[in-house]
C-alpha cells in the first residue's frame, strides 16, 4: 500500500480551460512553495474543462509528485470545483487561488506568515483588478456595499477566492453544504480570527475571463438570496406603502363626493395604478420564486459535484 505523505500546505487551484496558463502558474506556485520549506500538494480541480488543461496538468503530475488532479464530471461551476478542491485537501492549512495568475502565488509566503501568527482565515484583497472595466469595478463596489447593509456579513470589496483557510476554518466551509453558493460570504459567515492582506491584481496572463455580466449578476443574485431576507421584507413594505396610498386616495374619493356633491373622474389614473399593481405583483412573485426555486434545489439533496475517475478527457483524446 502506498504511504499517504504528511502534508502542511495544500493549494487548491480551480480551472476551467486554462490550458495556456497551466504551466506557468504551476512553476510559479511549485517554485514558491519548495521555497518554503514545507511539505506541500498543489490540488487542481479540473471543472469539465473542453481544453487540454486536464492533460497538462495531469502531465505535471507525473513529473511532480505534490501535483494532484481532480476531474470533475461536468462543469458544476468555479464555487463548487473550490468546494471540491478544500474536500480533497489534507494540509494544516488550505490556499485557494484561481487559475488565471491574476491571484499571483507570490503572494502565498505572507499568507502563511500570517497564519503562523496566529490567524485562522487570511484574505488576499486586491486593491483593483488591473483588466477590469470600470463598470464592472463600479458594479462591484455596489454590490459589496448592498450585501453589506442587508446581510448580516461583511464582505470586502475585492476580496475574491484568493484566502488561507486553517484545517478548522476549511472543514467549517466544507460543513456548509448549500447548493447554490457564494463562498466569499460563507468564509465570513463562519467566523474565526480573519485578517486580510492587499495586493495589486495582474492583468489575465492567457485566455480570457469565464466571470460574464450574466454570471456575475448570478453571483450577486445567489449571494443576496442566500444571506439576506430584504428582497421579501422590501416586497411587504412597498405592498404596505402601495396600500396606505390606496386608502388615503379612497378617503379622497368619499370626501370629495359627500363634501363637494362631486366624482373624481379619470380612466388615465385608474389604468396606471392597475399597471403599477400589476407590476408590483409580478416583482413580488418573482422574489418569492427565486426563495422556492432555492428550497426546491435544497430539496432534491443532489450532490454539490461529481468527482471523475480514470484518466483526464484531454488526455484520453491524446492532448496535453
Amino acid at each position: 500500500m502506498e504511504q499517504v505523505r504528511p502534508v502542511t500546505l495544500s493549494v487548491v487551484v480551480p480551472m476551467l480551460d486554462e490550458e495556456a496558463n497551466v504551466d506557468a502558474l504551476l512553476e510559479r506556485t511549485c517554485r514558491v512553495m519548495d521555497a518554503l520549506n514545507d511539505p506541500y500538494e498543489i490540488i487542481v480541480v479540473d471543472d469539465g474543462s473542453t481544453d487540454g488543461t486536464a492533460g497538462r496538468v495531469a502531465a505535471w503530475a507525473q513529473r511532480r509528485s505534490e501535483v494532484r488532479l481532480v476531474s470533475l464530471s461536468r462543469t458544476f461551476g468555479h464555487q463548487a470545483a473550490l468546494l471540491a478542491g478544500v474536500e480533497q485537501a489534507r494540509g494544516a492549512a488550505t490556499i485557494t487561488l484561481d487559475g488565471d495568475l491574476q491571484h499571483p502565488p507570490e503572494l502565498v509566503p505572507r499568507l502563511v506568515e500570517a497564519w503562523r501568527d496566529g490567524a485562522d482565515i487570511v484574505q488576499a484583497v486586491r486593491r483593483a483588478p488591473a483588466d477590469g472595466s470600470a463598470p464592472k469595478r463600479i458594479a462591484s463596489s455596489w454590490f459589496y456595499t448592498l450585501l453589506s447593509s442587508i446581510a448580516r456579513i461583511r464582505v470586502t470589496p475585492g476580496a475574491a477566492d484568493f484566502r488561507l483557510m486553517s484545517r478548522e476554518a476549511a472543514e467549517a466551509l466544507a460543513s456548509c453544504r448549500e447548493r447554490t453558493r457564494f463562498n466569499r460570504g460563507l468564509v465570513q459567515w463562519i467566523g474565526f480570527d480573519c485578517r486580510e492582506v492587499v495586493f495589486d491584481a495582474p492583468p489575465r496572463a492567457a485566455g480570457r475571463s469565464k466571470y460574464s455580466w450574466r454570471s456575475m449578476l448570478r453571483l450577486a443574485g445567489d449571494a443576496i438570496f442566500s444571506f439576506s431576507w430584504a428582497p421579501l421584507r422590501a416586497a411587504g413594505l412597498a405592498g404596505a406603502g402601495v396600500s396606505l396610498a390606496a386608502g388615503a386616495y379612497l378617503l379622497f374619493v368619499l370626501w370629495a363626493r359627500l363634501f363637494t356633491n362631486r366624482t373624481v373622474e379619470g380612466w388615465s389614473s385608474t389604468l396606471a395604478a392597475v399597471l403599477v399593481l400589476g407590476g408590483m405583483q409580478l416583482l413580488v412573485l418573482w422574489i418569492i420564486g427565486e426563495y422556492l426555486g432555492r428550497l426546491f434545489e435544497e430539496a432534491k439533496q443532489r450532490p454539490l459535484y461529481i468527482i471523475r475517475r480514470g484518466a483526464p478527457r484531454s488526455a484520453k483524446n491524446g492532448r496535453g
